[in-house]
């Protein structure tokens, strides 16, 4: 758990969307990758509406979703208090407004649960606790894994939506009929997104979002890839031209391609 600030000396400063936005991350801790900046992306807001993300971390994810899309008010939960205030830092830093609350998704602060918001997006930690090698940072290891269940995360996150709102999640490949279990309980309209590494290779990733109140039948969406190539070369990342757009640019993620 990480309880105290980091100090300046323990931090880097890394741009996504090409520069449009600009991270303060722990060299140490957990550090964001591509997956926020893909859960971001997938959001379809619109200015005025309210967004909630659960385990915020140090904020990435709403920071690409709010430079992406201006207007939106943002909230954000956090358990470890250090990341919580780095995450208050970043968005200040972004010339974003918004909330972020330290506290445990079994049970969330009270001001939080007061409201009720029009999308929800989670990117949960992808391990179950005890169930692999854990990192030497603790921080680190609490966001990568943990004892809250995958169904808390969806309890908490689809009890916080308006009606007809939008709950997202990203998560690993392996752990989809858990989630999909969870979800089913609480939301309808539910859409599948798999995230393919590259062309002819099973999806590593996994987008799932369903609606409060929807009727709508179960959409599995044509897989999207990510990489080109077959496989990794000395050029770079290589992405495939809608990811360029995405990570570099700030471009949408729409399920349907």
């Amino acid at each position: 758990m990480r309880t105290e600030g980091f100090a300046a000396a323990d931090l880097t400063e890394d741009d996504f969307l090409g520069g449009k936005v600009r991270i303060r991350q722990p060299i140490d801790g957990y550090r964001a990758g591509t997956d926020p900046v893909l859960l971001a992306a997938s959001v379809e807001a619109l200015a005025g509406q309210s967004v909630l993300e659960l385990g915020c971390g140090a904020a990435p994810a709403l920071c690409c979703l709010g430079v992406r899309l201006p207007g939106l008010v943002l909230h954000g939960l956090e358990l470890q208090p250090g990341y919580a205030s780095l995450g208050r830092e970043n968005l200040e830093r972004n010339g974003l407004q918004g909330t972020i609350w330290q506290g445990d998704i079994a049970d969330p602060p009270a001001q939080m649960k007061a409201q009720n918001f029009d999308h929800v997006i989670v990117n949960p930690p992808y391990f179950e606790g005890g169930k692999r090698v854990g990192a030497e940072d603790n921080g680190r290891e609490i966001a990568l894994s943990g004892t809250t269940s995958l169904h808390t995360w969806v309890k908490t996150a689809t009890k916080r939506l308006k009606p007809r709102g939008y709950v997202t999640f990203i998560q690993r490949a392996e752990r989809l009929p858990e989630l999909m279990s969870s979800m089913t309980q609480y939301v309808g309209s539910l859409e599948l997104l798999p995230l393919l590494p590259r062309a002819g290779r099973p999806p590593r990733l996994i987008l799932l979002r369903g609606r409060k109140d929807g009727r709508a039948d179960f959409r599995f969406h044509s897989p999207q890839v990510i990489h080109e190539g077959a496989s990794h070369t000395e050029d770079g990342k290589r992405y495939k031209a809608p990811f360029q757009a995405i990570l570099g640019a700030g471009a949408a993620l729409p399920f349907s391609a």
